[in-house]
């Protein structure tokens, strides 16, 4: 019992110094800032000038990037409605953002009315793009083959194939077939050139 009734009174002691060294170290001056007088003063003119003009203008940039994210989507998706979703996504300035999450899903919707009413899920620019690509392949510097030549022909036979199947414009078709026409008399030509060289080696 005397040891136990030993222990406690240490226990109480210790406590009671432990709690009398936190009240002296709480007692101790306290200072706010590192900085005092005019530097405190220089300092806090500073940052209340970035908050007053920074933060409106980096909210207002992140608000805009963020809503235009669905017009994006779209234009990389090739979204048909693209240009619907661009109204809807200004409309939502106007309206506080609530018509954001719309133009969101619309995005990333799948037009398959779109598809079924006019015979594409893409945008016409994409078809435009598509024309483009081929005519500056037709028209690079390169000294041809007749390989070469006819895996062009095949690639725009294959282009148009395609946009018959998903209802291209008859211009761009018009700019495919047009392509064509131009590439098969060099086909022809290049193919009669080798002809011709075998014949003038022979004589």
């Amino acid at each position: 019992m005397a040891r136990i009734s030993g222990v406690r009174e240490r226990s109480t002691a210790l406590w009671r110094i432990g709690t009398c060294a936190a009240a002296c170290v709480a007692s101790l001056p306290a200072y706010a800032s590192f900085m005092s007088g005019e530097t405190l003063d220089a300092a806090a003119n500073v940052i209340a000038l970035v908050v007053i003009f920074m933060v409106p203008v980096v909210g207002v940039v992140a608000f805009w990037l963020v809503h235009v994210l669905p017009e994006k989507i779209a234009h990389k998706r090739h979204h048909p409605q693209r240009d619907a979703i661009q109204v809807l996504c200004l409309l939502s300035l106007v309206f506080g953002g609530l018509l954001w999450p719309l133009a969101w899903l619309w995005a990333y919707t799948k037009p398959v009315l779109h598809q079924m009413a006019y015979g594409t899920d893409k945008h016409e620019d994409y078809h435009a793009e598509l024309a483009a690509e081929g005519a500056q392949a037709t028209n690079a510097p390169k000294i041809a083959t007749p390989s070469d030549l006819r895996a062009d022909v095949s690639r725009l036979r294959g282009n148009v194939e395609r946009m018959l199947a998903k209802g291209g414009t008859p211009e761009e078709l018009a700019a495919i077939r047009d392509q064509l026409a131009a590439l098969e008399p060099r086909i022809g030509t290049l193919a009669t050139a080798p002809a011709a060289a075998v014949k003038a080696e022979a004589h």
